[in-house]
């Protein structure tokens, strides 16, 4: 018995080698039953590389979201993520081939087809056209040229946000809104400043450079350590603004008007947002997802602050080019606009309480990041060789996630004055 086993088991393994040596058990693959269409795919003219100019670029972008707008009737998941693909990569061509690989296995492939020539033939019917901007206001030189002075304090302005648990994007409406009133009612500080070395300047209005006063910046400092007040924001936030001397209102002065670094300004403007979101909270108002709202009460102060079930944006108002505006308005543009969203992107939660109080040496370290705020020789306080530099604090060099979700690559590191 244990012979025939054997000689069976041989001759199993030499019938197993002879289809080896045949050849019989190798896999010499296939032609994918849609390689045509695969080479199809994959041969697409790029137009990356080729010279279009700006009306035929935006035509072109105009199509390819016709195009996917049309997928997205059948398999909007997918459409959604080739439209930020594209976006993200900055190549409306992506769009052509992600769509073609998409519709390999696309049921209802003639529908699609159908939509996308029907939307391709309506928007051909509409000339292209290239406005700069929607928005007038943020179609003027003006506004082109802020955008870069705001980038180079976008680390300041994110590192605000932290310590005061506000969206940075919030503080960032306020400092424009207060900028783009100044270049309006001032063209020869735009003419001198803004337009030759963009840099962001201190407001003629009241102190710094999101024009707080004196008293504004007192009832925040008084807010943060009254825990009775309907602006109170908690036990992390109490020593936020603590001094360094006994010279309260000469420090305070010294922090608002500071030409070297602007970090104190906008902890302020935060805190101001933070406490006044509360109070309407208190009240049994939210307001913390009204942009528009929070811009007006951060212009009108405190004192004008009621909360009520039908609030109307508004505040000074702005005039820029031939139109007016207001200073809520000009906020809640900015906010919704797109503009700058990679280094202020929009957050869930406008507001945040983490609960971490600052050590003490933290915030030393945020006293410390003031610097001689003498005003310079006139003129020179906006050339960045003239600006000394801040120094770095703790907060921004933890590995630790940010609490907001920013990612450090896409802002400007805390050296804002070094080009």
């Amino acid at each position: 018995m244990a012979l025939v086993l054997f000689a069976t088991a041989g001759a199993a393994i030499l019938g197993a080698w002879a289809l080896y040596q045949l050849g019989v058990t190798k896999n010499r693959g296939a032609v994918d039953k849609n390689y045509r269409y695969l080479m199809s795919v994959g041969e697409m003219q790029q137009l990356r590389g080729a010279k279009l100019d700006t009306t035929e670029e935006d035509g072109l972008w105009a199509e390819r979201m016709g195009q996917l707008a049309a997928l997205a009737r059948l398999y909007p998941g997918n459409a959604r993520l080739i439209m930020q693909t594209a976006a993200e990569c900055g190549d409306p061509t992506l769009v052509d081939r992600m769509v073609s690989a998409a519709s390999i296995y696309a049921t209802g492939n003639d529908t699609i087809s159908r939509l996308s020539d029907e939307v391709t033939a309506l928007l051909r019917s509409v000339p292209q056209r290239s406005n700069p901007n929607v928005v007038p206001w943020m179609a003027t030189p003006e506004w082109e040229a802020l955008k870069q002075a705001i980038l180079y304090d976008s680390a300041l302005i994110n590192q605000a946000g932290r310590l005061t648990g506000v969206e940075p994007r919030l503080i960032a409406g306020c400092l424009i809104g207060e900028q783009i009133r100044l270049f309006s009612s001032k063209r020869e500080v735009y003419k001198r400043y803004l337009g030759p070395v963009k840099m962001i300047v201190q407001s003629q209005f009241s102190h710094g450079v999101n024009g707080i006063k004196d008293f504004t910046a007192e009832a925040v400092e008084e807010h943060l350590r009254d825990p009775q007040s309907e602006y109170y924001m908690g036990p992390a936030y109490e020593h936020l603004l603590d001094f360094a001397t006994d010279n309260h209102a000469e420090e305070r002065y010294r922090r608002l008007v500071d030409y070297g670094n602007h970090l104190y300004s906008y902890i302020y403007t935060g805190c101001i947002l933070h406490q006044t979101m509360l109070q309407w909270r208190r009240a049994g108002y939210d307001i913390s997802d009204r942009p528009d709202l929070l811009f007006t009460l951060f212009n009108i102060g405190f004192s004008q602050s009621h909360p009520k079930p039908d609030p109307m944006p508004g505040g000074s108002h702005i005039t820029v080019g031939d139109r007016e505006y207001t200073f809520g308005a000009i906020g809640f543009d900015f906010y919704y606009s797109g503009e700058l969203a990679r280094v202020f992107p929009i957050r869930a939660n406008h507001f945040d309480d983490n609960g971490k109080t600052l050590t003490a040496d933290e915030i030393e370290l945020v006293q410390g990041s003031m610097t001689d705020c003498r005003r310079p020789e006139r003129g020179s306080e906006y050339r960045r060789d003239s600006l000394p530099l801040s120094p770095a604090l703790p907060f921004q060099e933890k590995e630790e996630p940010d609490p907001f979700g920013i990612d450090p690559s896409n802002v400007v590191p805390l050296d804002h004055t070094a080009r």
